[in-house]
C-alpha cells in the first residue's frame, strides 16, 4: 500500500501562484511515477502533470508553461508549482502514484485526500 498526503491548496487571486506538495509513504518501492490530477465541479478528473522517477514529465495542454511538476526522491515528495493561475484552474487537486511509460502517465489506484485550489478575485 502507498499513502499520499497533499498540502498547499488555498484561495488565490487570478495571476497568483501556489505550490502543492505530496508526501508518499508505505510501499514506495513500487512507485515508478507520481502525478497530479484535478477535478472541478461537474467535470471528470483529469491529469494535470506527471513525472517519472528519472524526471521525465508530461503536462496537460491547459497548464503547459504555467505549472511545473518536480520531485525530491530523498523525501519521497512531489511538488506542483502553479503560476499565472486562472479561475478555470479552480478544482480539487489530487496526488497520484502511477507509472510513466513511453511519454504517458498511467495512474494506479493510489490517491491522496485532495486539496482545494480556488482562483478568484
Amino acid at each position: 500500500q502507498v499513502q499520499l498526503v497533499e498540502s498547499g491548496g488555498g484561495l488565490v487571486q487570478p495571476g497568483g501562484s501556489l505550490r502543492l506538495s505530496c508526501a508518499a509513504s508505505g510501499s514506495i518501492f513500487s512507485i515508478n511515477a507520481m502525478g497530479w490530477y484535478r477535478q472541478a465541479p461537474g467535470k471528470q478528473r483529469e491529469l494535470v502533470a506527471g513525472i517519472s522517477s528519472r524526471g521525465s514529465t508530461k503536462y496537460a495542454d491547459s497548464v503547459k508553461g504555467r505549472f511545473t511538476i518536480s520531485r525530491d526522491n530523498a523525501k519521497n515528495t512531489v511538488y506542483l508549482q502553479m503560476n499565472s493561475l486562472k479561475p478555470e484552474d479552480t478544482a480539487v487537486y489530487y496526488c497520484n502514484a502511477g507509472t510513466y511509460y513511453s511519454g504517458s502517465y498511467y495512474p494506479h489506484d493510489y490517491w491522496g485526500q485532495g486539496t482545494q485550489v480556488t482562483v478568484s478575485s
